[in-house]
């Protein structure tokens, strides 16, 4: 059994292997690796994917909040600095400005916290709610000038013209700071919550994102953003992206060695354990929450890295590019298709669904001009003016059936979780 499951990932890798060096020759070499890169960005996110639903079954409807969020890191910490705005008396403005924001958040804390120091439950509760709203609109009504002379005089704060790799760091750690703070809240609710609780954060940072015009100017974009390796006006197109492939093939690497360690291991024992039996994993006497919030927390630090990695190659930071259909649908499709639990799975999956979602549209060209010329020729037919502007969407409805076929022939994925069977 073991001999066949090896054959069939040996078959499945090969395939993609001559499925890449394929369109490499259709396409050309710099398109084939900016493919590849791209792909690779999406694998490290799959990676956070399978560890939550894989590993401890729970359902992240907000992909997209975290990638969005390793993303602007990415440009905040990269992107140079903006003299006009840190030779003005503006920086002060904004410090002080987050100071009283801190003070504002420390007293809220404090409040939250006045039940274990005796403070009544009826007293606790109003106090709380009106705290936060005095210090909402505080911070809204001194944060406004502030953010309007930013977006007057300087257009925006700039980044802080550090090494992109800090930014990679930092994305990756406020994912999962943002993770443990909605996790601590919802993974002791139902599971439908966590969905709910994530699906509305991946909007709400999205919706930030794209209005603070002050600090990610917005729909105006930020670019470019400078790369961790010689970039294509230096070295050129091919040798540019083929060593930033390099760069993320190392996270890549070093991600599932590290990965499968984690699921060899007890704790990985003990997380199947919880996903498959919680009635069975509380009656042991394991901490069900706090072991789900670990995963949690460390799948969303995963994809806060992938989606700094896949914003930093883009060149651009666009937070109205961040949309559900490309950076939370699509994830799910390929670690379903790969399958859930299996980290090589969620590899594989994420490359090929990528270069299926890619490709798409390109075939579908061909396919079109093929029909539309047979059409002319053998019945005199006409094909529609707008036939062309159709194939984006063939993107959408070869995933649906790719889905659809593996749902119903291969409901594990193409590459399922190996289960341990002990006698």
């Amino acid at each position: 059994m073991k001999d066949h499951s090896l054959k069939r990932e040996v078959l499945l890798f090969s395939g993609l292997l001559l499925l890449v060096l394929l369109i490499m020759s259709v396409m050309g070499s710099a398109y084939g690796i900016r493919m590849l890169v791209e792909a690779a960005c999406y694998s490290l996110i799959a990676l956070g994917l399978t560890m939550q639903w894989g590993y401890a079954g729970l359902f992240n409807a907000g992909i997209l909040g975290f990638i969005a969020v390793g993303g602007f890191m990415s440009m905040l910490f990269s992107y140079p600095v903006n003299e006009d705005f840190w030779h003005s008396d503006m920086p002060v403005q904004l410090g002080m400005v987050v100071l009283k924001a801190a003070i504002g958040v420390a007293i809220i804390f404090l409040l939250a916290k006045s039940g274990r120091w005796g403070m009544p439950k009826k007293f606790q509760t109003p106090l709380l709610v009106i705290a936060s709203a005095v210090v909402y609109l505080m911070l809204v009504n001194i944060l406004d000038p502030v953010t309007s002379s930013i977006e007057s005089e300087a257009g925006f704060i700039g980044g802080f013209g550090l090494p992109v790799w800090t930014g990679w760091i930092v994305g990756g750690a406020l994912a999962g700071t943002i993770a443990y703070f909605i996790g601590h809240i919802c993974l002791g609710l139902r599971s439908d919550y966590l969905a709910i609780a994530t699906l509305g954060i991946a909007e709400i940072i999205k919706a930030f994102l794209k209005n603070a015009d002050w600090l990610t100017r917005g729909i105006l974009t930020v670019s470019p953003l400078p790369w961790p390796v010689p970039e294509p006006v230096d070295v050129g197109f091919v040798l540019a992206r083929a060593l930033y492939l390099s760069v993320v093939i190392c996270l890549i690497v070093v991600t599932y060695f590290l990965l499968q360690r984690a699921l060899h291991s007890p704790w990985g024992r003990m997380m199947r354990a919880i996903r498959d039996n919680e009635v069975s994993s509380l009656a042991m006497g394991k901490d069900v929450n706090k072991r789900r919030l670990q995963v949690f927390v460390l799948g969303s630090v995963l994809m806060g890295i992938g989606g700094a990695a896949l914003t930093t190659f883009n060149g651009i930071f666009d937070p109205s590019g961040f949309i559900p259909l490309n950076h939370t649908f699509l994830i799910w499709v390929m670690v379903i298709l790969g399958g859930a639990g299996n980290n090589r799975g969620a590899i594989f999956g994420a490359v090929f669904v990528y270069i299926i979602w890619t490709m798409s549209e390109p075939v579908a060209l061909v396919l079109f001009d093929l029909v539309r010329d047979l059409g002319d020729k053998w019945f005199s037919w006409q094909a529609p003016a707008d036939l062309d502007s159709r194939a984006l969407q063939a993107r959408v409805f070869v995933i649906g059936l790719i889905i659809t076929m593996v749902l119903r022939y291969a409901p594990k994925g193409v590459i399922p979780e190996k289960i341990a069977q002990h006698s």
